[in-house]
């Protein structure tokens, strides 16, 4: 881009110093240092008059805010793999490209899926807490705070793309066996090499496994994908984990299994409605029956970097004329 105009690009939130000092360098850079939420207001003004937005997944860019966008808003390059929250058929009527961040969380995000596939069932929160407690601790005994082995127990994987293969490879380490439900089966050496199987029925699957795992994408498809009634087939002695999307889970329903001893736990760091969190659930929580994190599964420092330099590679490559690495096509979401 030497010799030409920077773009204005304008990021709704804060983001790693790394990152935010190179947009500066690099592009006529507008910061939220204050790292509050834009209201719509403040988004719409963002859209008329940017040449780059750089939204994050709590953003909801959606077609009525993309109709406002001005004549220079060429590029949405989300800070984030998941578009779920922009139109992306909209932008693309525009004349818009959106990029979005994939490939770089999958690490991540597989080692909290993991962490909470052992503090559920091992009790770990609430043994942490008995430490921090008001009351002393009395010290070890043998049928105190048990929990449950995860070893030698079946793990189904709800969709098996990059995080959930990820997934599977750390449980199998862990002595789980691995199934998994998916659009498409995976190839037969992942296969092989996870010692996957595979199930065409995610009914089937759901009531036969020890542990649920949730990794695949929020769309309209899999809205409440785990409805009220697949929740219902896991067995009483059962756990769930989702580090995916809060709404590809019925959260009413889950938070009433649980409560009515027809679910065995939950591993939680994404919510139907959040930041907004079900009182049941923390209630939940208060028992013992839920470990609830607040959507921290992707949050290292060098995940975060990472999504920065591909938001700032599909900017440079837009504005110097190639098409950038990680567009986002309409039919793809």
């Amino acid at each position: 881009m030497a010799g030409k105009k920077r773009p204005l690009v304008v990021i709704t939130r804060k983001l790693p110093d790394p990152v935010e000092t190179r947009m500066r360098e690099l592009f006529d850079a507008r910061l939220n240092v204050e790292d509050r939420p834009m209201t719509q207001p403040e988004l719409v003004a963002a859209v008329k008059e940017a040449d780059v937005l750089v939204p994050t997944i709590t953003d909801h860019i959606d077609a009525a805010l993309i109709a406002q966008a001005g004549e220079n808003l060429k590029l949405i390059a989300n800070f984030g793999n998941g578009v779920d929250k922009i139109d992306v058929a909209a932008a693309a009527k525009k004349g818009i490209t959106v990029t979005n961040t994939p490939n770089v969380l999958t690490e991540d995000t597989a080692d909290m899926t993991m962490a909470l596939m052992l503090a559920v069932p091992r009790r770990l929160a609430e043994g942490a807490n008995v430490l921090t407690g008001e009351k002393k601790w009395a010290g070890w005994s043998p049928t105190w705070m048990l929990g449950r082995r995860i070893w030698g127990k079946r793990l189904g994987i709800v969709g098996m793309g990059r995080i959930g293969t990820a997934v599977a490879r750390r449980a199998k380490a862990f002595g789980l066996s691995i199934h998994y439900h998916n659009r498409h089966r995976v190839l037969p050496a992942v296969e092989e090499e996870l010692e996957a199987t595979y199930w065409e029925s995610l009914d089937q699957m759901l009531a036969r496994m020890d542990i649920i795992s949730v990794n695949c994408p929020s769309t309209p498809a899999t809205f409440h994908l785990l409805s009220g009634r697949r929740l219902a087939l896991m067995q009483p002695s059962a756990y769930i984990v989702n580090t995916a999307r809060g709404d590809i889970i019925d959260e009413d329903s889950l938070v009433k299994l649980i409560h009515d001893g027809k679910i065995a736990g939950a591993g939680l760091d994404v919510y139907e409605h959040e930041p907004a969190l079900n009182s049941k659930l923390l209630k939940l929580a208060a028992k013992g029956k839920v470990v609830l994190l607040p959507h921290m599964g992707s949050a290292t420092l060098e995940g975060r970097i990472d999504m920065g330099e591909k938001v700032i590679i599909n900017i440079r490559a837009f504005f110097d004329g190639h098409r950038p690495p990680d567009r986002v096509l309409p039919l793809r979401t």
